[in-house]
């Protein structure tokens, strides 16, 4: 029994080591790897390796900077004296000055003619009578002169140079003297003025000129440009007109002059304009169509605006001589002039031809153009204009 029972024990021990031992290999078995799966796993790209970061090169030390030398202080500049304003010439002064060379041809060669003289004979009154010829007073105004000097001579009342010098100066004052006075400007309204003159005289200048001096003068001035013929007439009045601060009626190149001049009337019936200022084509004076054109002009003005123009400007240039003369006469002749402007004085010998326009004529010189400044434009004065004339430097 004994044996039996020790035979079960080494049986269970037996097993028991068994079961062991089987416990201990499981545990130790290292796990199956799994198998990949079908679906391909794609590789992670290669990271690049990052540069090597070269060194930075050693900064060299800067050069030490050398001081600037000091700078001597600049020696003060002495103010320059202040310009002296050049004074203010006197209109005489201004009148003088810019009938110098018709002062030189006519005046001075009287009194070199007399210079020395100790009487009084016919000779020099015939060297007198050439000058006074050359001078462009024209041979009516020349005559007169030297049958005024012949009766004071034959009288016995003509001795002394000196006295020939002032009968001279008296006789131009009296020639000069006829119907010399200003425009009446304020005589209508609005007072219409038309501007005729052939080209090359300033006939827009003078237009400008006398707006701008209205304007400041306070009067509400229209221009006309009635200059249809001559290339940019137009645009040149506009720019008076805008130096002047005044309105200017005007029609494209080429257009009617006689339709320019009904709406300049209109216009300056409508702005309540003072005066109306009204430019004309620089036409020639032997154009006789041309004339005509003048008169149709005239005619528009006065069935618009009645009694205009009131008044008829003929602007000469003084350098021509005796042309303007010839020109003052056709324009007279044509359209009835009430008054001349004299421009360019200041270049010519040639200003005794205010005299002969005004002896053979009966026209009054309104202006003189004494210079290119707008106040240049000056109303004519008889006896300042013979005293400047006649005036010892």
């Amino acid at each position: 029994m004994v044996a039996v029972w020790g035979m079960l024990y080494l049986i269970a021990t037996l097993i028991a080591l068994l079961l062991v031992l089987l416990l201990l290999k499981i545990v130790r078995r290292p796990p199956k790897k799994k198998k990949p799966s079908r679906k391909q796993v794609e590789p992670e790209p290669e990271v690049e390796p990052e540069p090597e970061i070269e060194p930075e090169p050693e900064v060299e030390p800067e050069p030490e900077v050398e001081p600037e030398p000091e700078v001597e202080p600049e020696p003060e500049v002495e103010p320059e004296p202040e310009v002296e304003p050049e004074p203010r010439l006197s209109l005489f002064e201004r009148l003088k000055q810019g009938l110098s060379k018709t002062q030189s041809s006519l005046v001075g060669r009287v009194d070199s003619l007399l210079r020395g003289r100790t009487e009084i004979d016919e000779e020099l009154l015939e060297d007198l009578e050439e000058v006074l010829i050359t001078a462009d007073l024209g041979m009516k105004t020349t005559q007169h002169l030297i049958q005024a000097l012949e009766t004071r001579l034959a009288a016995g009342r003509l001795t002394d140079p000196e006295q020939v010098r002032e009968l001279l100066k008296a006789e131009l004052k009296k020639i000069l003297a006829l119907e010399s006075r200003p425009v009446d400007f304020s005589s209508a309204s609005p007072f219409v003025m038309m501007v005729v003159g052939v080209n090359g005289v300033g006939k827009t200048t003078t237009i400008g000129k006398l707006a701008n001096q209205l304007s400041r003068a306070g009067h509400k001035v229209v221009l006309g440009a009635g200059d249809t013929f001559r290339a940019a007439a137009a645009e040149q009045l506009e720019v008076w007109g805008k130096r002047a601060g005044v309105e200017v009626i005007r029609h494209a190149e080429g257009a009617d002059p006689a339709a320019v001049a009904f709406d300049a009337a209109k216009a300056a019936v409508a702005r309540k304009a003072d005066i109306l200022l009204l430019d004309t084509a620089g036409r020639l004076h032997t154009k006789v169509n041309l004339m005509e054109e003048l008169k149709k002009v005239r005619r528009v003005l006065d069935r618009e605006i009645s009694g205009a123009p009131h008044e008829i400007l003929l602007v000469l240039d003084a350098t021509t001589g005796q042309n303007a003369l010839t020109q003052a006469r056709m324009f007279h002749e044509a359209v009835g002039l009430g008054g001349i402007a004299l421009t360019k004085l200041d270049g010519t010998a040639k200003g005794g031809i205010v005299v002969a326009i005004a002896a053979e004529l009966n026209v009054p010189v309104r202006y003189v153009g004494i210079g290119e400044k707008l106040d240049d434009l000056r109303p004519f004065d008889a006896d300042m204009f013979v005293s400047a004339l006649f005036e010892r430097s």
